[in-house]
């Protein structure tokens, strides 16, 4: 599959032209054209300024049509008013691309706006991908390129860096300029009318200048890209995220979501991505990751010379939720010998001693214990230390060893030269234990979200089908009789449908009907008024628990309907609910709940349950698809989880069943669009199973022109598109989806194929697959790709006969394809039944074009598409390919 550079434009222009250019020191015009003045770009450089032949010796013309080299990148520096028109002209030239850092978009009003659009209308018309309004600029330093009129340059790096905000990045660029810290791009992309973060983070993924990559977030302006674009750059490289404006309702961002804190960490942690929370914070991960800091887990050991400096730091790793490392047996042998003081003999090494050799003795052997992720040193200084001697004594212990270490240097002056010495030596460094802690914790947190991010949920096949037809009924009906507030006997056929245990409930109009039914359910029984307008029932007097005889009945009838006439008299009452009363001595009252995020849409949590949800504001937030992994996760998140287990006599609850409920509730999530929000409260839990006493769901209309998933911010894994295909001897081959757990067999996979075949395919003849490819094959984003793979039962294991895969361009309206199948299956069919099922899905995904790059030698293959319909053309750029090109529609 060719990899396309839309943005490299953008990236690597050939030929700048700045469009408003000034003389006018303090302008924009004039701060990009020094910048640009100062890159390797002389003779590249043109600048749009009517009234000047020549500015700063950059030869300067009336418009960008009339520049006579062809031009890659414009940079706008004109009143914004003046903006629309110069990207039409930018089109007519045959320019990609442009920077907008025009002022005048963000003025109040409908002139912006206005503007803003009538910018957006011409961009489009004329294919030119836009920067901003109100961007920053971009800078490339590996090439020169400073198309910003930041205050400051930037170091050739490995660093990605992209942000909103022009005055944030300013700082970053600051901050890093005088520290050395390098960086491959960065990005400053103002209001993304255009070109948004995805699109950024794509190119970053594919660049091979980009090792790490920082993104500084305000808003999010569509989840499903943002999100599939974190989790593919993920995948192949360390991506940490801060986000502003966490308070939107303090800091009055304009276009800033509402989006709640807690769901914006969760779809983080779910992108295999760190979230970072402080300038500080960005600072010492960028710092630490110019220094190759790795660490392969989150189990660190700490290495001290006083108790109360390594208490600290071991008080913020359990605040974190760092474990501190057990050490084995042999590191304390090792140590019992190298150490000829008294230490602590566990984890924190408190050493007691301050002399260079115990500190040297005890780095190496934690260094070296299997159980040990990274070493955390701290020194406070005493009488008669040596810290510039400990210092030296450390960098080579860390030096020796291939895991992570960190120092601290605790105090002023008598530490001064051994902080500057480990620093030098590209150690991370630190005045106290604290931020040492935290910037261990952010980076070793990239490897357990990358657990999260390579998970698939499948479908639960397996299980009891759900009954999505009964489900959609239920709402349907209440949104045709313009009800969105569905009540408890609805609430709970939603739940029935999905094999959610229920408690059976009727409603009772009367005293006498609620008698009836109450003997026929069974005493005792629970009572609660069915309102939909009540939301907390207990708040308003509805609900009576433990009603034993039919006079209590009654009376309990007459009691609700008094009590919440007095406490909601604006409430609509519909009766009064009577099912069993639930007795479960062991068990444990939870909530689940969904909510429609509105970011990142339908969003499940979890908490404890009862009357105590709204005052406890702990719950744990995932967002769906969910699978067993995930939400165990999820449950082991939540403050509830330490009275799940044995507690207070009481025995374990059965933890299959809660996390059954979750599977089950983010399968309804994912299939019933029409659920805006879902309380079970409470779902009572104990050792033999889980019941949902109460449930409440409100529904909501969805555009009838929906995709099944567009309400998801994470596609789900695709289990209807699973199927399977006979061949001519009668094998019969799965055909489905890949999945991230694929990735051993598509290795195994890849090493079966000749070399000829190999070469065929990715156009080199690697024969091991490379990890950080390995993870773009197989952990796919099902939203703009697709692959899928054909395999056979063999030996009770799976085996992969082949794949083909497609990956949608930017424009959304293409892709690109590619297919390879084992060489004693060629001939078979396999092939062309692969192709049939792929082309298939495009088509349903409404794609309108399927694109191929192929090598002219390989006439098989060109043999195989013609057949298939694909028009044949050479490829313009390149003798030795030629281009395929199938029509979809």
């Amino acid at each position: 599959m060719h990899e396309h550079h839309y943005l490299k434009p953008l990236f690597e222009p050939r030929a700048v032209a700045i469009v408003g250019a000034s003389e006018q020191e303090g302008t924009t015009g004039c701060t990009v054209m020094r910048n640009m003045l100062d890159s390797c770009y002389q003779g590249k450089l043109f600048a749009v300024a009517p009234d000047h032949e020549t500015m700063f010796g950059v030869p300067c013309f009336r418009s960008v049509e009339d520049i006579p080299q062809r031009l890659d990148l414009a940079v706008i520096t004109s009143p914004a008013a003046d903006a629309p028109r110069i990207v039409e002209s930018c089109g007519r030239a045959g320019v990609k691309t442009a920077l907008v850092m025009s002022e005048g978009f963000s003025e109040a009003g409908p002139r912006g706006l206005a503007l803003e659009r009538s910018l957006m209308e011409n961009a489009r018309h004329h294919r030119v991908r836009l920067i901003g309004p109100r961007c920053l600029g971009v800078l490339r330093p590996s090439i020169g390129l400073a198309a910003s009129f930041a205050g400051t340059p930037a170091h050739p790096g490995s660093i990605g860096f992209i942000a909103q905000s022009g005055a944030l990045t300013n700082a970053v660029l600051d901050w890093a300029y005088m520290r050395g810290v390098g960086f491959s791009s960065v990005v400053a992309v103002g209001a993304s009318a255009d070109v948004d973060f995805g699109e950024v983070l794509d190119y970053m993924v594919q660049d091979n200048k980009t090792e790490n990559i920082i993104v500084v977030v305000e808003r999010i302006r569509q989840a499903r890209g943002f999100m599939s674009a974190l989790r593919a750059a993920a995948r192949s490289k360390p991506v940490l995220v801060m986000k502003t404006g966490r308070h939107p309702d303090r800091t009055g961002t304009p276009g800033a979501t509402g989006g709640a804190d807690d769901v914006f960490d969760a779809a983080l942690r779910r992108a295999g991505v760190v979230r970072l929370y402080t300038l500080g914070q960005l600072f010492a991960v960028a710092g630490a990751l110019v220094s190759h800091f790795r660490p392969r887990g989150n189990r660190l050991a700490i290495v001290s010379n006083g108790h109360g400096p390594a208490v600290m730091a071991a008080d913020l790793c359990a605040d974190l939720g760092i474990p501190l490392a057990g050490l084995a047996q042999s590191t304390v042998d090792n140590l019992n010998a190298a150490l000829h003081s008294p230490w602590s003999r566990n984890n924190p090494v408190d050493l007691r001693a301050a002399d260079p050799e115990s500190y040297r003795a005890a780095v190496k052997a934690c260094l070296t214990d299997p159980n040990v992720d990274g070493v955390l040193t701290i020194f406070a200084p005493q009488a008669q230390s040596m810290p510039t001697d400990v210092a030296r004594a450390v960098s080579e212990a860390a030096r020796e060893g291939d895991k992570p270490v960190l120092t601290c240097w605790m105090g002023g002056e008598q530490v001064k030269e051994a902080r500057t010495l480990t620093s030098d030596k590209g150690i991370p460094t630190f005045s106290s234990p604290e931020p040492a802690v935290e910037l261990f914790h952010n980076l070793s947190s990239f490897y357990r979200n990358q657990q999260l991010l390579r998970q698939a949920p499948g479908s639960l096949s397996h299980l009891d089908p759900p009954s999505i037809e009964s489900a959609r009924l239920v709402m349907e009906t209440a949104l045709s009789e313009k009800r969105y507030s569905l009540n408890e006997i609805e609430s709970k056929a939603l739940l029935a449908a999905f094999r959610i245990p229920i408690a059976p409930t009727v409603v009772a109009r009367s005293a006498t009907e609620a008698m009836v039914y109450a003997e026929e359910l069974g005493l005792p029984v629970a009572m609660k008024i069915d309102s939909a307008d009540i939301t907390h029932k207990s708040d308003s007097g509805g609900v009576r628990l433990n009603v034993i005889n039919l006079m209590q009945v009654r009376t309990a009838y007459q009691d609700i309907l008094e009590d919440v006439k007095r406490n909601r008299p604006d409430a609509t009452i519909s009766g009064v609910a009577i099912e069993p009363m639930i007795n479960k001595p062991n068990g444990r009252e939870l909530f689940v709940g969904v909510f429609n995020d509105p970011v990142f849409g339908p969003t499940i949590t979890f908490g404890e349950g009862g009357n105590r949800v709204e005052e406890d504001r702990d719950r744990a937030v995932s967002l769906p698809p969910l699978n067993g992994y995930l939400a165990r996760d999820m449950i082991r998140s939540a403050r509830v989880a330490q009275l799940l287990g044995e507690f207070r006599s009481m025995p374990p609850v059965a933890m299959d069943a809660l996390e059954l409920v979750l599977l089950r509730v983010s399968e309804m999530v994912c299939e019933l669009p029409w659920i805006r929000e879902l309380r079970i409260n409470p779902l009572i839990v104990d050792e033999n199973g889980a019941v949902a006493v109460d449930a409440r769901v409100i529904v909501q209309n969805i555009p009838p022109t929906a995709d099944r998933y567009d309400h998801m911010a994470i596609h789900p894994y695709p289990s209807n598109l699973e199927s399977t295909w006979t061949m001519r001897d009668g094998t019969q081959v799965s055909i489905r989806p890949i999945r991230p757990e694929d990735a051993e067999m598509e290795r195994e996979f890849v090493r079966q194929l000749s070399a000829e075949t190999r070469y065929y395919r990715f156009m080199n003849t690697l024969r091991e697959l490379p990890e950080p490819m390995v993870a773009r094959l197989t952990q796919i984003d099902y939203d703009r790709e697709m692959a899928y793979i054909a395999t056979v039962r063999k030996d009770d294991q799976e085996v992969e006969l082949g794949v083909c895969r497609y990956a949608v361009n930017p424009d959304r309206e293409t892709c690109e394809f590619a297919i390879v199948v084992r060489d004693d299956q060629q001939g078979t069919g396999l092939a062309r039944k692969l192709m049939q099922v792929l082309i298939e899905t495009a088509r349903d995904r409404r794609l309108k074009f399927m694109n191929g790059i192929f090598l002219s030698q390989n006439d098989r293959m060109l043999k195989f598409v013609q057949n298939l319909g694909f028009e044949l053309s050479k490829d313009p750029d390149d003798v030795s390919l030629v281009q395929g090109v199938l029509a979809l529609q």
